[in-house]
């Protein structure tokens, strides 16, 4: 085990494999190690007494990752069955091949015969995939990998809603802070609620969200047939605070100006320009809906010029003013929190008169 001062194994409630793929991401790696770092000891030298962490790579050498950081020590493969769980953590694609080689897909599989939940972070999914361990499974993606995922794996239907999915003994996470989330759920399970909440605080974190809340992303599910106008659509979504120009669009993608806005028309009904806006619409609404930011955070956030602006197409688009929206998202949102809380009145008024 890479650790110094460990638990003794009595002590020891969860203990994780990381496996670190080449070219992991860092945050969702540092945001789940780091919950079950600050949920390991009572106190603030990070012992690893009610939990512990093994990083492994296929060979035992340092892991890089996609910032170009080294992260060691790494040991060889373990065991698997010493492990509550086997994690893995992916980051970039290569552009051809396999994400994981043969030792890790190996690994994996061993790991799933010896019934050893996986965990895949980020695009750790796609090497559970290629190991075919995900068959008949939900498998949890980011919406920024979703087109990757659909792309080379046509045969898997991907979950780009929510944060992570817990499918029985494989558990996906969209990657990112999420991880975080992910790990609070599982020193929930193991240590109990106290901990998580600890190792959250400490992180400065309100609280760990639920698997099935939503991931904050555009919502455009279309399905595009054009790789050139789905390249563009990706484009568009990464600078939602700073849309780009049809014309510096174009150009990125190698395409006239009028080339674009012919393909557009063609996939979409709208030009590129239009498009943006109507994203950036929909992600202001879904910030309405579901985050406490004010209109005028939200306007500059969603890239529109000035507050007025935003809110006069807002109600373009929607036919209700962003604070009309807000609303009745909010009145919605406590009759379904009363409604759940007087149904659980009544399930413990039926406990106490049975």
């Amino acid at each position: 085990m890479n650790q110094l001062l460990a638990g003794p194994p009595e002590t020891i409630k969860l203990s994780v494999g990381m496996v670190l793929l080449p070219q992991f991401t860092l945050l969702p790696f540092s945001a789940f190690v780091d919950c079950l770092r600050l949920s390991a000891d009572s106190d603030d030298a990070s012992r690893p007494i009610n939990c512990r962490w093994t990083l492994m790579t296929s060979d035992g050498t340092p892991a890089r990752a996609s910032s170009g950081t080294h992260v060691a020590p790494c040991d060889v493969f373990q065991p698997p069955d010493q492990f509550d769980y086997v994690v893995v953590c992916g980051g970039l694609l290569p552009a051809h091949g396999r994400a994981a080689d043969s030792a890790t897909i190996a690994y994996l599989q061993r790991a799933a015969a010896r019934g050893v939940p996986l965990v895949g972070l980020c695009t750790g999914p796609f090497a559970l995939i290629e190991a075919g361990l995900m068959h008949n499974r939900r498998c949890c993606v980011s919406w920024f990998h979703l087109h990757d995922l659909a792309e080379r794996y046509p045969h898997v239907t991907p979950v780009a809603d929510r944060l992570f999915v817990v499918d029985g003994d494989r558990i996906t996470c969209s990657g990112g802070i999420a991880a975080a989330d992910l790990a609070a759920w599982m020193v929930e399970r193991h240590l109990g609620r106290a901990w998580a909440q600890k190792s959250m605080h400490i992180m400065l974190i309100d609280r760990a969200r639920r698997g099935d809340s939503a991931q904050p992303r555009p919502t455009f599910h279309d399905q595009l047939t054009d790789n050139r106008v789905r390249r563009a659509v990706l484009l568009i979504e990464q600078s939602l605070t700073d849309p780009p120009t049809t014309a510096a669009l174009a150009r990125q993608l190698n395409l006239s100006r009028r080339q674009l806005e012919r393909l557009f028309h063609k996939e979409l009904a709208m030009g590129p320009a239009q498009f943006s806006r109507v994203l950036r619409l929909r992600y202001g609404y879904w910030l309405l809906c579901e985050t406490t930011h004010s209109t005028a955070d939200i306007s500059i956030e969603c890239g529109f010029t000035d507050n007025a602006h935003f809110s006069r197409r807002f109600r373009e688009q929607f036919g209700a003013t962003p604070a009309q929206v807000r609303k009745r998202e909010t009145g919605r949102s406590r009759r379904k929190s009363n409604i759940s809380r007087y149904g659980r009145i009544a399930h413990e008024r039926s406990l106490r008169m049975g």
